[in-house]
Order: C-alpha cells, then sequence, then structure tokens
C-alpha cells in the first residue's frame, strides 16, 4: 500500500559505494502546490507521446530525499537538507514539515554529528532544512556551496537560508574532494551553481532531473530550470557517463531512491 501524500516513505536500505555508506533519508512526499503544478507538457517541455508511453502519464508526485553518507574514517556528510518546517521558504508549495529530522535520527545520527552539509542547489526544497528556529540546523557541520550558486540565490532563501548559516558557509569553486572516494562535481543548469556529490559509481544528482522521463530523453526541458539549454546539456552528460560505468543515480525526486543505469 501506497504511503498518503505528504508523509514519508517506509525506510529504504541503505548501500555502499566505494566504501561510503549510502543512506537515503526520505524528507516528505507529495505534488507540487498549485502554484508551481502545471500539466505534464507545460513542466517536461519537448517530451513526445513516445517518451511518455515509456514512463507513463500519472499525476506527477516528488519524493523529497536527502542523503546521508558515512565514510571509512566515521565521517558524517549530509547532502541537502529537505523542505524544513512550517516557517521554511518551502512552505508556500511543498509538503511541510518536513521529516528529515526524524529521519537523521532513525539512521543513528545527532544533529551535532554531521561533520559536512553539500546543499546541491539553494532552492528551497534542497535548503529549507538547513536553518531550524534561526540557527545552523546541523551546528557543528560545514555547509558546502558553489559561488556561483551564492551570486545568484535572492528572496526568502537567502534571507532565511543563507544568511543564518553565516560563518558555517564554506564558499567553493568547481570541483572539491571531500574525503577519499567523496567528490562535489558541478553540474549547472537548473541553477547557475548547481552541484553533485560522487561517490565512486553513484551519483547523488540533486535536480539534474525530475521525472523518469528525462532518462528517457535527457534533451526534454524542465520548466523551472534557471538555464534550460544548459541543464540539458548537463543532464545528457552526466546521464552518458553514468550509463557508460554502469552507475547509479541517487536522485532528489523520483520515487525510488536508487536507479541504476546500463549501457
Amino acid at each position: 500500500m501506497s504511503p498518503p501524500l505528504g508523509s514519508p516513505l517506509m525506510p529504504h536500505s541503505s548501500k555502499v559505494f566505494a566504501g561510503v555508506e549510502v543512506i537515503p533519508l526520505c524528507d516528505a512526499v507529495g505534488p507540487m502546490g498549485p502554484a508551481l503544478r502545471r500539466p505534464l507538457d507545460e513542466t517536461f517541455l519537448g517530451a513526445t507521446a513516445a517518451d511518455w508511453a515509456v514512463v507513463g502519464r500519472e499525476e506527477w508526485v516528488l519524493h523529497f530525499h536527502c542523503h546521508l553518507l558515512r565514510d571509512p574514517t566515521g565521517r558524517t556528510i549530509l547532502v541537502d537538507t529537505g523542505v524544513g518546517g512550517t516557517e521554511s521558504p518551502a512552505a508556500g508549495w511543498a509538503p511541510v514539515p518536513g521529516a528529515l529530522m526524524a529521519e537523521v535520527a532513525a539512521a543513528g545520527v545527532r544533529p551535532e554529528d554531521v561533520d559536512a552539509v553539500v546543499l546541491t542547489h539553494l532552492h528551497s526544497d534542497h535548503a529549507g532544512g538547513a536553518v531550524v528556529d534561526g540557527l545552523p540546523a546541523f551546528p557543528n557541520a560545514r555547509y558546502i556551496i558553489q559561488r556561483d550558486e551564492l551570486d545568484w540565490v535572492r528572496g526568502p532563501v537567502l534571507e532565511q537560508v543563507v544568511r543564518p548559516l553565516g560563518d558555517a558557509l564554506e564558499v567553493v569553486d568547481g570541483l572539491v574532494e571531500m574525503t577519499s572516494g567523496i567528490t562535489v562535481v558541478p553540474t549547472p543548469g537548473h541553477t547557475p551553481g548547481h552541484q553533485s556529490v560522487e561517490v565512486g559509481r553513484l551519483v547523488l544528482s540533486g535536480d539534474v532531473l525530475h521525472h523518469p522521463v528525462q532518462l528517457v530523453n535527457p534533451a526534454i526541458r524542465y520548466a523551472h530550470d534557471e538555464d534550460p539549454e544548459r541543464a540539458a546539456a548537463t543532464r545528457a552528460a552526466l546521464l552518458e557517463r553514468v550509463r557508460r560505468r554502469s552507475g547509479t543515480l541517487a536522485t532528489a525526486h523520483l520515487a525510488e531512491p536508487f536507479t541504476t543505469l546500463t549501457p
């Protein structure tokens, strides 16, 4: 039986890539709010009837996944912080409050145990849970963001997330080797400073793609990409690279947290 909209999924098993345990955390499940909701053909531009025939055209229900990484040395890294609470910038359109803190606790981790947080980008459903009551939600972590993203962000996320993070922010330019086997890689297009995380053959891809139809045809554009052409090019290159090595995606919004691709 499927969980009701707005509730987290049942826990998924962790997997190990390049010696790193990767634990999917289901922050929330639900459709976009009415202000952002559009018909599929207006949301995924350029998809043909043949593309949709592969994956179906059911109502698009988003799964909001974050991921917890534990490397062999015991370091704990969180990728994205979900939709946040009822006062977060995502509250106007996403199914808040998110279950991130409960999911982290279920994984046996306390907020103060998290050493680093990688924010794939500064949209509210990926960064909304970075701050709680005006303070960093993970008090001992550095929050890693690309400089291009920081230069771009405006509005509530800037005011309610970025500024309260203060000195906890670590601004980077380009590729970053976090620990042995964990690398932050720029994947721009959805936003100017979008970044993904690579762990061996796994790519935690953030919003490089949003719907299974983009696995069928990566040229299909998403209506909310900042730079649709660049996003499509990034998506095609990333999927080709993952397929070539029979790798796996850990996506933010697909129903299953892990998707293995084959050539």
